[in-house]
């Protein structure tokens, strides 16, 4: 007969909008193990499985911070009842925490009071509710056990269960057990398995884009442009599932480094930037085809892949991570694709004919170069009847600090493609990615600066003469970096100003995109080509204070250990030659 061996959740708290899936272990009636299911339609031996979900009926007076879920809140906003903002809003875990979100959370009273009945209610299910906010307050317990007489209502009744706000506080029980298919009696024991409290999804307090053209001022909502015939650029590693380990990331809890809590916690981040186009590193060609490019295709996104090669990578190829780009199908037009593989470029090179040179260079690393057509050209240029292009480079070099050497190989490789692909048409051009190199490195100065010079100390480090082979590190793409603009403008909004803390004053580029335990620094850039384009607003910068509340990232409010970059552009006038 079919009989359970075992069953556990991946994850000890349950998160409102992120599905359950418990493991269960099987023994097939030949003895045999498996982890698949077996629905009645597909009987296995005679047998089959039988799933069960409740929801312990019980009061659970508990009240939950509404910026850090993983918080037991110790205060209220009255002016939130007042106003009937949704209850698991008004809650803070302390006065400090409350601060910080001030200027958020008042924004919350204000669209309460505008608000439609049916945006309050999707308000409520996105976050959750609290149906009650008498009684004490209670530490959450990281396990919970079954009580005689409890009352437990069924709320589903498949393997998988995603919950909803009205599980928020509520215990949750799953319950599996084989069943002949024929007398439809149970087979052995009902295996049952309980969850801690559910919590609400997390509100991490919302990023603004600042406007950085000098005509300008103040401070945008994210649903908001500058004006019509821009268009909007994000670039995010958003960390492969592969790379999330608890030994790398110890300090984020276990239930918010889990991929189903990640993907929808990313997924809300993506989707609330409404940008035009989309660049994300990291992305795992499984996650791309059974997530990222269907749950982006509902919001309207045509996407585009380039999984890494896998000369080097030995595990399963599903698992292997890519660049994805996402484009709005409203607002672009797919024109053309190129696919750079380093590992193709390092064996037709010169350095390549040395087996040495070669094996280190090497890396499986890629990039994916997108020629879109704007849908909005005589908004965006002013050259009403001609076609607006626009060139999107999206990339993930070589992490190994030590391969300095061919992180530059790989950049410089990257812009002597996309200088032929310039050459061909004229087109405006973004260079996006993760480079895995400092502001000052070798790297970042060819793509900052056009060149590298003869006495940069990152050229030292050139053991089999990559770089020698290379001819002259110099480029011709007058690339400039997006985010530099917060250091470069001269305006004196207050927004700016608080953007320009958050700045390198030397190297004019953000303090940090990556906040880990191990590197706080900036890798992740937007360049554009600044005879084409200009800058209009940008996605405010995060203070590493507040990142730091839990450590570093990636944490329950922030599902990555990079942080997003986002640049709203405009198309230059083309001058007549």
């Amino acid at each position: 007969m079919l009989t359970v061996l075992r069953v556990h959740l991946p994850s000890e708290v349950p998160v409102v909008g992120c599905e359950i899936a418990p493991y269960v272990l099987l023994r097939r009636p030949d003895g045999s193990v498996l982890i698949d299911e077996v629905p009645e339609p597909f009987p296995l031996s005679g047998y089959c499985m039988k799933y069960k979900w409740y929801r312990n009926q019980g009061d659970q007076k508990v009240a939950i911070c509404s910026v850090h879920p993983t918080e037991q809140a110790t205060l209220q906003c009255l002016v939130c009842l007042k106003e009937k903002v949704p209850i698991a809003k008004s809650y803070h875990c302390t006065p400090r925490c409350l601060s910080d979100a001030w200027q958020h959370h008042r924004s919350l009273h204000d669209r309460a009071k505008k608000t439609t009945k049916e945006n309050g209610a999707e308000e409520e299910e996105l976050f959750g509710r609290f149906n009650s906010n008498n009684g004490s307050i209670s530490m959450y317990p990281t396990a919970v056990a079954e009580k005689s007489g409890e009352a437990w209502s069924e709320v589903g009744f498949s393997r998988t269960y995603t919950p909803t706000s009205d599980d928020i506080n509520h215990v949750l029980k799953f319950e599996c057990v084989a069943i002949d298919v024929e007398t439809r009696k149970h087979v052995g024991n009902v295996n049952a398995i309980l969850t801690s409290l559910v919590i609400p999804a997390p509100s991490p307090i919302p990023r603004h884009m600042i406007p950085v053209n000098v005509a300008l001022s103040g401070q945008l909502d994210l649903d908001g442009r500058i004006a019509s015939g821009t268009f909007s650029v994000l670039s995010y590693n958003i960390l492969s599932d592969g790379y999330a380990t608890n030994e790398v990331y110890s300090y984020c809890p276990t239930w918010a480094l889990s991929w189903p809590y990640r993907r929808q916690n990313l997924l809300r981040e993506i989707i609330g930037y409404q940008a035009d186009i989309v660049c994300l590193q990291e992305v795992q060609s499984d996650h791309f085809e059974e997530f990222f490019a269907p749950e982006l295709d509902k919001h309207g996104y045509q996407a585009l892949y380039k999984k890494k090669t896998s000369e080097v990578y030995s595990g399963n190829p599903n698992t292997l991570d890519g660049c994805a780009t996402f484009f709005r199908r409203d607002r672009f037009s797919h024109v053309k694709k190129y696919e750079v593989e380093f590992n193709k470029a390092a064996q037709s090179s010169s350095a390549g004919q040395k087996i040495v040179a070669l094996s280190r260079l090497i890396k499986d690393n890629i990039a994916l170069i997108v020629v879109l057509e704007a849908k909005f050209t005589s908004r965006v240029s002013g050259n009403s009847g001609k076609r607006q292009l626009i060139c999107v480079a999206n990339t993930h070099v070589n992490v190994h600090h030590e391969h300095k050497d061919v992180k530059l190989w790989q950049v410089h490789t990257l812009l002597k493609g996309l200088e032929k692909i310039a050459v061909s048409a004229d087109i405006p051009m973004l260079v996006c990615g993760d480079f895995n190199s400092v502001p000052g490195s070798a790297p970042h100065a060819l793509l900052a600066n056009g060149k590298v010079g003869p006495l940069h100390p990152d050229l030292a480090l050139d053991p089999l003469g990559i770089l020698r082979s290379t001819n002259n590190l110099t480029h011709q793409l007058p690339l400039v970096s997006a985010y530099s603009s917060f250091a470069r403008m001269a305006g004196v909004s207050p927004g700016l100003e608080q953007q320009r803390r958050r700045m390198d004053p030397l190297t004019l580029e953000p303090l940090f995109t990556n906040c880990s335990r191990d590197f706080v620094g900036t890798v992740d850039y937007i360049f554009y080509t600044a005879d084409s384009l200009s800058v209009e607003s940008l996605l405010e910068l995060l203070d590493e204070e507040n990142l730091r509340k839990h450590t570093a990232i990636p944490s329950p409010e922030w599902s990555s250990d990079h942080i997003a970059l986002l640049a709203e552009f405009r198309c230059k006038p083309r001058i007549r030659r």
